[in-house]
């Protein structure tokens, strides 16, 4: 089953209302009273919209249950919460309950109640709900619910809505430059394929889809694999589709009008399909120069942060000689394309190189600073052009290429994470401006001297946001995990097929929860590749439970045999 908006036609069919009204007759109620409350549990069409109801629709398309959510934040009320008689028993309520709850928090609530038919107070209490004082004797008792309050990013985010997340990763990228040919690294940084199993993070970018469109078939099991760790419900996932095809047939359909859809990256099929476009130059911070210009003009109002040198030599024979002049005197030099993601197009050189081993312009090329880190800045525009912090994470990189982040307390030094949030907003504020929308983080290598070097922003969601959102879904769910790493790519010492990978994974996952941690697979598409791997993201109480969790999954992938 699955739960979705409902919509004014179903009320006006009086669909819901008969679910609602044959719901409170299971309980055994007579015609009279029945009719007494009719009106009360009648739903109509303004009250789609008002009271926010939801339906929850088996796979032969036919209700099973009606929820709404009444109030103006702070303080609401459940209004309804019914289950078909034939769905009883299933966890249908128990999914409804959570659905309207998570609403709440994402909506900015900080209370509900619901007057509760007597017959479901043991069902409300065992979720969490208690009694009102006074109540109990009442024909409708009352009790509170708690409701977890979410940070103002997380309520921006979809508008605080569940949404329909779009893996388009490579198209992304693609709009940037040529086609990149097979051979070569592309936006993912280890080859052409690699685009299709890194949209796979598209599912973590927000902290309850309501569906994920992949380009890549994923296995039978993830999806459920991931949500009993989060908590999820009702997720559907349309994979080996594209934007292209989202395109071609208006977009999903009428199943999923009305939802938010969420794109790695904004481009013009996104704009098509969501008809918000956005206006020229919103995305012209996505290039490295372009970026490199906003934070020299930034910086002299920031302490602690130092743009490194950059220069942009006419042809890759006059960058052959500036880095070998520069290796002389015994500084590294990183040459980078002018877009790219992942590290792709990013090499560092502490020597002449070849001239043609050097990409095509345009060329930059840019002081290697090196020391103490790779903290990163994410945050969000809203819709109204508010900046809002996510958070800062500590990068891990292979070499130039990013592997992964982690986030929670002690992660990055408080520090130098406030004044990567600092200069983070700023960049923000000068993105609002420009008419991005949207995520956007801020990449700094910090130097050894406690100095932070901004070298790029990224005008999409990026890797440590699937990382913050993971975080924040767990803090609901899973109190006591405060520490998150992701890692996108773990080698394994086997090719394992789809129906493989998933035992192996709850076999890992069953080891790892023996020593209080929470594995959650995230890139589930590379296990059968010649060079076979998965993504996972870890959660732990300490920094010790992490870095244990961590060598074990590692471990246990390097061992897998045939």
């Amino acid at each position: 089953m699955w739960i979705r908006p409902a919509r004014p036609t179903e009320a006006e069919a009086s669909a819901a209302t008969a679910l609602v009204l044959a719901s409170k007759a299971h309980w055994g109620y007579d015609d009279a009273f029945l009719a007494a409350c009719r009106d009360e549990l009648t739903v109509t069409a303004a009250d789609v919209p008002r009271r926010r109801i939801v339906v929850a629709e088996d796979l032969d398309g036919e209700f099973a249950g009606v929820a709404g959510l009444d109030g103006t934040p702070p303080h609401g009320r459940i209004g309804l919460l019914f289950v078909a008689p034939y769905a009883m028993g299933a966890g249908l309520g128990r999914a409804l309950y959570a659905h309207l709850v998570e609403e709440a928090g994402a909506l900015g609530f900080t209370g509900l109640t619901v007057e509760s038919d007597p017959h479901a107070v043991g069902f409300y209490r065992a979720l969490g709900a208690r009694p009102v004082p006074g109540t109990a004797g009442a024909p409708l008792p009352a009790l509170t619910v708690p409701v977890p309050v979410r940070p103002g990013w997380a309520r921006a985010w979809a508008g605080g809505r569940r949404a329909v997340h779009l893996g388009n990763v490579a198209e992304f990228q693609g709009q940037f430059g040529p086609p990149v040919p097979a051979r070569r690294r592309d936006a993912t940084g280890r080859g052409r394929e690699a685009a299709a199993h890194y949209a796979c993070l598209a599912a973590f970018t927000g902290l309850h889809p309501a569906a994920v469109v992949l380009p890549r078939r994923v296995p039978d099991g993830w999806l459920a694999f991931v949500a009993r760790r989060l908590r999820w419900s009702s997720v559907e996932v349309y994979d080996e589709t594209t934007e292209a095809a989202l395109v071609a047939r208006g977009g999903l359909g009428e199943r999923w009008h009305g939802t938010p859809v969420v794109a790695w990256g904004h481009t013009p099929a996104v704009a098509a399909l969501t008809g918000t476009p956005l206006p020229p130059g919103a995305l012209r911070y996505e290039s490295k120069l372009a970026s490199h210009e906003l934070f020299t003009r930034l910086a002299p109002g920031h302490p602690g942060i130092r743009v490194p040198d950059r220069w942009t030599p006419p042809h890759r024979r006059a960058a052959a000689r500036l880095i070998a002049a520069r290796a002389r005197a015994g500084a590294g030099t990183v040459a980078k394309t002018e877009h790219g993601a992942g590290g792709s197009g990013t090499v560092v050189h502490t020597a002449r190189p070849r001239a043609r081993s050097l990409p095509r312009g345009p060329l930059l090329l840019e002081e290697y600073v090196t020391g103490g880190g790779h903290p990163t800045y994410d945050g969000l525009v809203d819709a109204a052009g508010t900046v809002h912090d996510v958070g800062v994470a500590a990068m891990t990189m292979d070499g130039t290429a990013y592997g992964g982040a982690t986030v929670g307390p002690g992660a990055v030094p408080d520090d130098t994470a406030d004044r990567a949030a600092r200069f983070g907003r700023a960049v923000g504020r000068e993105l609002a401006a420009t008419g991005y929308r949207g995520w956007f983080d801020v990449d700094f290598v910090a130097d050894g001297t406690g100095q932070l070097a901004p070298t790029e922003t990224n005008l999409r969601l990026t890797g440590p946001s699937a990382a913050f959102m993971i975080h924040r879904r767990l803090a609901e769910v899973a109190d006591g995990l405060p520490l998150v790493r992701t890692v996108d790519r773990v080698p394994l010492g086997a090719r394992l097929p789809d129906a493989e990978l998933i035992a192996f994974l709850e076999r890992l996952a069953a080891r790892c929860a023996a020593i209080g941690t929470v594995l959650v697979p995230t890139i589930p598409t590379a296990a059968y590749e010649p060079e076979p791997y998965v993504g996972v993201a870890l959660a732990a109480p300490t920094a010790d439970h992490l870095a244990a969790v961590d060598a074990l999954v590692r471990a246990e992938c390097r061992a897998l045999r045939v």
